[in-house]
């Protein structure tokens, strides 16, 4: 039988939290990320809140199988009942489908990372702050390509990925399209970097449009092999 979002989604969260380094921390992020707070997770999982704390800071030991999987199954089951909106939304991540020549690297974290932490490894200054100050995992994307292949459609399926998450577009000029693109869809990213461009050659408006829609907006002229391995370097 085909596994559906639900399934495909509960076994990857299981499996980072099972295989972290940091299985509470990780256990905070999906928590976070899902937009559960502690109580509301303890109350799904009939537990006391302190339970849900000591296990995301470590005071306990590392939750067993048994731990991850009602954890998994109480934020899946959240979700649901809210409308499904985020396991929609990672269903897209999981099934990409995107040649690696449009898609240049797409990943999720095990625990959200300070966006001055993200720049740091890839080189990018920041020229406007956004209303986030973490990234749960990026999306690298050949702007030429997405411009001159995709549809309006495929766009928004690509862009989707990207939510809470970093957007990074190669093969920049101005930053003028990019931009403009990110206009027709939401809710956006909580950062957008333009790559191979520095400050001065960067479109006057884009600095303006960035504010408008609320996300961080960087630059940063790193080749891009030392950009993605910069990237690969982060958890």
């Amino acid at each position: 039988m085909t596994r559906g979002p639900r399934e495909r989604l509960a076994e990857k969260m299981a499996g980072e939290i099972a295989l972290s380094d940091d299985p509470g921390e990780t256990l905070r992020k999906w928590r976070t990320d899902f937009e559960v707070t502690q109580t509301g997770l303890a109350e799904e999982l009939d537990v006391s809140p302190s339970v849900v704390s000591d296990y995301e800071s470590g005071r306990r030991d590392n939750p067993g199988t048994d731990v991850v999987r009602r954890v998994v199954a109480a934020l899946l089951d959240v979700d649901e009942r809210r409308g499904g909106e985020h396991i929609r939304q990672y269903a897209r991540v999981l099934s990409s489908g995107f040649d690696s020549d449009v898609v240049q690297d797409l990943r999720e974290y095990p625990a959200k990372v300070p966006l001055e932490r993200y720049y740091d490894a890839i080189g990018a200054t920041e020229l406007v702050g956004g209303e986030e100050d973490t990234v749960a995992g990026h999306t690298v994307i050949n702007s030429i390509a997405v411009i001159t292949r995709l549809s309006s459609d495929e766009f928004y399926q690509l862009y989707g990925q990207s939510t809470n998450r970093a957007l990074v577009f190669t093969n920049v000029t101005r930053g003028e399209s990019p931009l403009v693109a990110l206009r027709v869809v939401t809710p956006t990213p909580n950062a957008v970097v333009l790559h191979g461009i520095d400050e001065d050659a960067l479109w006057d408006h884009a600095p303006d449009l960035a504010r408008i829609e609320g996300f961080s907006l960087a630059t940063t002229d790193l080749d891009l092999d030392e950009m993605l391995a910069g990237l690969r370097e982060l958890p």
